[in-house]
C-alpha cells in the first residue's frame, strides 16, 4: 500500500421516518379543514374578526398539513440513481413553504385588524364565545396528535400553524367573553394583533433553522470543534482535517472527514470507534477516509488561543521534525 493511496470507508446508518407521521397528519388535516368551514360561516354571521382570522388560520393549517403529509410520502421513497440520498429534503422544503405561508397570513390578519381599529363594527359576542370553545377543543386535539408523533422540521412547520390557530381560538374566546360582559369591541382586533406577533416570532425561528439546513450548515446543536476533538481523541488517530457536517433531512445528519492514522492495519478498529463516537452524537451517515500520518508533510489542526482544535479546512502545514 503506497503512501498516496486513499482508502474510503462509509458508515451508512439511515434514520427512517416513523410510520405514524402520515396518518397523524391526515387526521389533523380532516379535523382542521372541517372546522374551518364552520368557523368561517360563524365569523361572517357574528362579524368577529377574531373568528374570521382563526378560520383563515384553519385554512392555512389545512394546506400546511396536506403539504406536510405529501412531503412525508415523498420522503419515504427509496434512493434512486438521480437522488442517491432519497427525497428526505422535501420535508425541509415543505417546512419552508409553510413558514412563508404563515408569514403571509400574519400580514393579512394584521392589516385587517388595523382596518377594524379604524372602522369598528358590531360583534355577536355570544356566538364568538361558543364557536371559539369548540375550535379550541379541536385545535388542542390536533396539536396533541402532532406533538406525539415524530418531530421533524416538516411536522414542526405544520404544528406551528396549529399552535397559531390554537392561540387564535383562545383570542376569540377571550374577545367574545369581553364583548359579552363589557361591550368593548376593540378587544377583538387587539388580541388578533397579539396572536400575530407570537406566531411571527415562532415562524422566524423555524425559518432560520430551515435555511440553515438548506444551506448545508452545521446543525445548531452540534459543534465542529467538539466533534473534531472527539475524532482526534480516538486511539490510532493523530489528527483530523476536511471535516464537514451538514443536514440531509430533519433527522438525518451527514459527516465526512479525513483521519490521519498511525497505521492502516488499525483502520477497522479506528473506523468502528469513530462511528461509535459519532453515533452517540446523532450522526449516522458517515464517510471517513484514512490517510497515513508518516508523510514528510503532515496536516495538523490549528490551535486557538483557548487551546481548542478548529476545523481541518483551516489547518496549517507543518514539516515533521527530522
Amino acid at each position: 500500500m503506497s503512501d498516496h493511496e486513499h482508502h474510503s470507508q462509509h458508515g451508512h446508518h439511515e434514520h427512517h421516518h416513523h410510520a405514524d407521521a402520515g396518518p397523524r397528519l391526515i387526521w389533523a388535516l380532516l379535523l382542521t379543514l372541517g372546522f374551518a368551514a364552520v368557523e368561517a360561516v360563524a365569523g361572517f354571521w357574528s362579524g368577529s374578526l377574531a373568528l374570521l382570522g382563526d378560520a383563515g388560520h384553519m385554512v392555512t393549517d389545512s394546506a400546511s398539513l396536506g403539504l406536510a403529509a405529501f412531503a412525508v410520502w415523498l420522503a419515504r421513497r427509496p434512493p434512486s440513481r438521480r437522488h442517491t440520498y432519497g427525497l428526505g429534503r422535501v420535508e425541509t422544503l415543505a417546512a419552508l413553504l409553510n413558514v412563508l405561508f404563515m408569514v403571509l397570513v400574519v400580514v393579512g390578519i394584521s392589516v385587517a385588524a388595523i382596518h377594524r381599529f379604524l372602522e369598528p363594527t358590531s360583534i355577536n359576542g355570544q356566538a364568538v364565545t361558543l364557536v371559539a370553545i369548540v375550535g379550541l377543543s379541536i385545535n388542542v386535539g390536533v396539536a396533541w396528535l402532532l406533538m406525539h408523533g415524530e418531530q421533524t422540521m416538516n411536522t414542526r412547520g405544520a404544528l406551528l400553524h396549529v399552535l397559531g390557530d390554537l392561540l387564535g381560538s383562545v383570542a376569540a374566546l377571550v374577545a367574545g367573553a369581553v364583548i359579552v360582559f363589557t361591550g368593548w369591541t376593540p378587544i377583538d382586533p387587539l388580541l388578533s394583533l397579539l396572536i400575530c406577533l407570537l406566531v411571527l416570532v415562532s415562524s422566524l425561528r423555524l425559518l432560520r433553522e430551515v435555511l440553515q439546513a438548506l444551506l448545508e450548515g452545521v446543525p445548531a446543536h452540534l459543534s465542529v470543534e467538539q466533534i473534531g476533538q472527539a475524532l482526534a481523541a480516538v486511539p490510532g488517530v493523530s489528527s483530523v482535517h476536511d471535516l464537514h457536517i451538514w443536514t440531509l433531512s430533519s433527522n438525518r445528519i451527514a459527516l465526512s472527514a479525513h483521519l490521519l492514522v498511525d497505521s492502516f492495519a488499525q483502520w477497522p478498529e479506528v473506523l468502528a470507534a469513530a462511528q461509535h463516537v459519532l453515533l452517540h452524537r446523532g450522526i449516522a451517515h458517515v464517510t471517513l477516509q484514512p490517510e497515513a500520518s508518516v508523510h514528510a508533510v503532515r496536516w495538523i489542526p490549528r490551535i486557538t488561543d483557548a487551546g481548542a482544535a478548529i476545523n481541518g479546512n483551516s489547518a496549517v502545514k507543518q514539516e515533521d521534525a527530522k
